[in-house]
């Protein structure tokens, strides 16, 4: 008898995971453990395997798409079994397309060589997502809505293999590499570079040259959006590659030395961001031809001001048009002038999230200022002897997690219908970059040393300039810091990043008049600012998480015990 397996929950937190990969398909046999597929979840890429043996009968959803938690994902039987009652009892007959009894060719996930399903007629209902030619855009953060398309590696008519990447994807948190998942060739391509699609709606075809694509196009909800990028049969190739900006249509005096994905060190990739070169031109002399930091800096361009293609995507090259565009030194004096920039991603889903945080979470504020001499002496001897160097901000770090764990009520969060206490502490160090702030993970903070926190503080904060940062580094926080003590702020207040119910805004080291022992000194101080939800925390419960904090960071000795 055919068994529904539905979308398992594989986090504390998961609500819904995307498939992003088939590793069997209508029609094949399943073994108990073999590999049914990968979902991606609100923290990681898991595995999912097969409890049960039998043959795959119906997909719930095709590669790229979402499914809520115990949604229909699967159907195993025996082959030729009619599951279409199955269907409708886990989907209300909408997806009864979708449910290919053995006995048909199965749409949903039919073998290449399959011809019928991408010429069905849009008046039949055709449903995009169950194609296995079809891309749909993923939900690559937990808080993903749409997704902006940074460059192509890829363009129409061009051969795709399994594990290249397709496009670079700019999200909400970071820009993230998409590779592809099957074999063929890119018929389509949902947006231009620049552009921006909507988790699930079309991203690209992957197919067979000269495939008729016409259909499944027409049957994408997002077809008046995106009509004029499409290019249906592989034959027109290059209009559909061509970047629509003019400067394409420039000579290319320099041969592109790499195509598709580029491998450069993390160094070399800084450099280059840094000095607007397009590794594209750059021929590496590493393993493989890995592009190393000498390759980037022996580099000469040819005709780097004349051939800047629109496809892309370093930062440093959209910094240096802007710059150009509107020279404040420029501008005749009375003349009203302005630039105006599109909202990125990231921006969109700050101002969601701090606003939401602001306008819901009533928070109160609580100052203390802190004698920073014994940190500022241990400081200069812990770095004498440290392989890493240690910061102020790295001090702040270790004595905050310290902190934590004896007022655990200040690392709680809020949940709606629950506080949740949290044990574990996992500090969120914010880390500005060119759009606004992320904010990576310090886990288990309390047992790690300084040297470990300052190493991998130093690592997010690389990471976080260079896009790097992927879902795991950034989620799962029970409590924030938030550091502009290095740009000569004294004291600020900051807004909390929920859920978790406080955060601690950090100032700079001031040399100021101090009282010791009935005399006028100069001593080193620092203002802290706690703000906390009053849904939580109460101002004695704070005050007292910032009693301890002075305590450890004016005896920095006591941190070691």
């Amino acid at each position: 008898m055919a068994e529904a397996i539905l979308m398992p929950r594989l986090s504390d937190t998961m609500t819904e995971g995307v498939i992003a990969a088939w590793h069997k398909q209508v029609g094949d046999t399943v073994k108990k453990g073999d590999l049914l597929a990968e979902i991606e979840t609100d923290k990681a890429t898991m595995e999912l395997e097969s409890y049960q043996e039998g043959v795959l009968l119906h997909i719930g959803t095709a590669a790229g798409g979402k499914l809520q938690v115990n949604d229909l994902l699967a159907i195993l039987g025996k082959a030729g079994e009619d599951v279409s009652a199955l269907v409708a009892q886990h989907s209300g007959g909408a997806a009864t397309p979708a449910a290919a009894p053995a006995a048909a060719p199965a749409p949903v996930a039919s073998a290449p060589e399959v011809a019928p399903a991408p010429v069905a007629p849009a008046s039949a209902g055709l449903d995009i997502s169950t194609l296995e030619e079809v891309v749909l855009m993923p939900r690559l953060s937990d808080t993903m809505t749409e997704g902006v398309i940074a460059g192509w590696q890829k363009q129409v008519g061009d051969t795709v293999k399994k594990g290249e990447v397709l496009a670079d994807i700019e999200t909400d948190k970071a820009t993230m590499e998409l590779e592809s998942y099957k074999d063929g060739v890119l018929l389509y391509q949902g947006a231009k570079a620049g552009e921006k699609i909507q988790v699930n709606d079309l991203l690209c075809i992957i197919g067979k040259p000269g495939q008729n694509i016409t259909d499944i196009v027409a049957a994408s909800k997002n077809i008046g959006s995106v009509a004029p990028v499409a290019a249906a049969p592989a034959a027109a190739a290059p209009v559909a590659s061509a970047p629509s900006a003019p400067v394409a249509s420039a000579p290319v005096a320099e041969a592109v030395v790499n195509e598709g994905r580029i491998f450069a060190s993390p160094l070399a990739k800084k450099i280059a961001t840094e000095k607007g070169i397009d590794l594209r031109f750059v021929k590496g002399s590493g393993d493989n031809g890995r592009i190393t930091k000498s390759d980037i800096d022996g580099y000469t361009p040819a005709a780097a001001a004349t051939t800047a293609p629109a496809t892309t995507s370093a930062p440093a090259l959209a910094a240096a048009a802007s710059a150009k565009e509107a020279p404040v030194a420029s501008v005749p004096a009375g003349q009203v002038s302005f630039v105006d920039t599109p909202v990125s991603q990231m921006r969109k889903v700050i101002a969601r999230r701090l606003s939401e945080s602001l306008f819901t979470a009533p928070h109160f504020y609580l100052t203390m200022s802190i004698d920073m001499d014994a940190a500022v002496a241990a400081r200069t001897k812990i770095n004498e002897v440290a392989k890493t160097k240690i910061s102020f901000n790295d001090m702040v770090l270790k004595a905050t997690a310290l902190s934590l764990k004896q007022h655990p009520k200040v690392n709680s969060s809020w949940l709606g219908d629950t506080i949740r206490t949290n044990y574990h502490v996992n500090i969120g160090v914010a880390v500005a970059v060119e759009d606004g702030l992320l904010v990576p993970v310090v886990r288990f903070a309390d047992g790690k040393s300084l040297s470990q926190i300052g190493a991998e503080v130093k690592d997010f904060a690389q990471k976080a300039k260079d896009k790097k940062l992927q879902p795991s580094d950034w989620e799962g926080s029970t409590f924030t810091i938030s550091n502009l003590g290095m740009f000569g702020i004294e004291e600020f207040t900051a807004i909390i990043n929920p859920p978790d119910a406080c955060i601690l805004a950090v100032g700079g080291i001031s040399q100021v008049p101090v009282v010791k022992n009935g005399q006028v000194v100069p001593g080193n101080v620092m203002k802290v600012t706690l703000s906390c939800d009053h849904r939580v925390v109460d101002g004695a419960t704070g005050s007292a998480f910032l009693q301890t904090l002075k305590s450890l960071l004016e005896e920095p000795l006591r941190m070691l015990v």
